[in-house]
């Protein structure tokens, strides 16, 4: 059974992609929009592979890439925003919550390592 932490960053990514190709088509924006997809889908990649990792060190490695791929998707969800490409802020604040998820589980996962 999934975690709450795999879920969340699945579905962001199925709606990462769903954004990215509603930009692509009605706004014509290619290049932030790669970028966006790139990140925005490898948070989940990388949660799924913390959770087979090699003991708690390589977990929590992992879960740091997850973090820094949402921090660079919570930028290029700013600039498209800001810019006027994209206008609904909702995207935003479940990026922003994710990084708040994984600072949480990174913060307990690093209390527990000996």
């Amino acid at each position: 059974m999934p975690s709450p932490l795999q879920e969340k960053s699945k579905a962001f990514a199925l709606e990462i992609i769903k954004v990215c190709n509603e930009i692509k088509h009605s706004k014509r924006e290619c290049i932030l929009t790669n970028q966006l997809i790139r990140s925005g889908t490898s948070i989940g990649a990388n949660v799924r592979e913390a959770f087979y990792a090699h003991g708690r060190a390589d977990f929590i490695a992992k879960l740091q890439i997850a973090l820094k791929e949402c921090a660079e998707s919570e930028y290029w969800l700013e600039l498209l925003i800001e810019s006027g490409f994209y206008d609904d802020s909702s995207t935003l604040e479940r990026c922003t919550e994710l990084k708040r998820i994984l600072i949480s589980s990174l913060n307990t996962a690093k209390k527990h390592q000996v």
